[in-house]
């Protein structure tokens, strides 16, 4: 009987450990400087995510201060911030110490989450662009706000994985720099009316740098495109999956 009593004791244990929810994911959000309404969209980007209950965010609205240890302390970046069109006395380059401390933060493991136009910085810095997958390059454009569909591609990944294609509205990128390594997890269609080609442009991306995963989401021009849930439902995923492997976001 006492065994018994023991043994029903260590499987309660096991049981209760089972139901502790995982400890949230520590996000590092990038922002402070746009050339889109950051403002407005960074705390939309941290309330929508806290909102599922699995982060825990952090806003830096200086990245060009951070150190080692700022990015230690998180398990994924999640960049709201570019220097595109950057104007007098916006920060146009990190030090060199920055550089090497983001480059091997991501390389040595730690997830990294682009948004919109969150990549479109620094195109001489090679390592910078193979993490951000895509960014403005020389031939990408785009026509109005319209709303478009987007399609799933057909690939078995986490981020993705049941998800249904959907419309949205919101600005689409016409041929963006995607790098040639990158995974295309979900495109949109860009009709010749509205700037477009009839082409089936990548929408979000996923790939790897070093042991680090990494996930870039082309929609959420504004506030009320990353509103959307459909928005929301993808970007969580993607950030859930850079700094795990693993998606649990419905």
């Amino acid at each position: 009987m006492r065994r018994l009593a023991f043994l029903l004791l260590g499987l309660a244990a096991l049981a209760v450990s089972a139901d502790e929810a995982p400890p949230k994911v520590r996000v590092l959000l990038l922002s402070g400087q746009n050339n889109h309404d950051w403002r407005h969209t960074t705390p939309v980007l941290r309330d929508m995510l806290a909102a599922t209950g699995r982060f825990a965010v952090t806003i830096a609205e200086r990245p060009d201060q951070l150190t080692a240890a700022s990015f230690a302390d998180c398990d994924v970046i999640l960049s709201n911030w570019n220097d595109f069109g950057a104007g007098k006395g916006a920060v146009t380059d990190w030090p060199a110490p920055v550089k090497t401390a983001y480059v091997e933060a991501v390389r040595g493991g730690k997830g990294h989450v682009v948004v919109h136009a969150g990549s479109a910085s620094f195109p001489d810095w090679d390592d910078y662009q193979k993490i951000c997958l895509a960014t403005w390059g020389k031939g990408t454009n785009h026509g109005p706000i319209h709303e478009f569909e987007v399609r799933m591609e057909p690939l078995d990944h986490p981020v993705t994985k049941g998800m249904a294609g959907f419309k949205t509205r919101d600005e689409l990128w016409n041929h963006p720099a995607a790098r040639p390594e990158a995974t295309v997890l979900a495109s949109s269609f860009s009709a010749q009316g509205t700037g477009g080609a009839d082409t089936w442009e990548p929408t979000a991306l996923a790939g790897v740098f070093g042991q680090g995963r990494c996930f870039t989401l082309l929609l959420g021009h504004d506030a009320s495109g990353m509103g959307r849930a459909e928005f929301q439902r993808l970007l969580a995923r993607g950030v859930e999956w850079a700094a795990t492997g693993k998606v649990t976001v419905p």
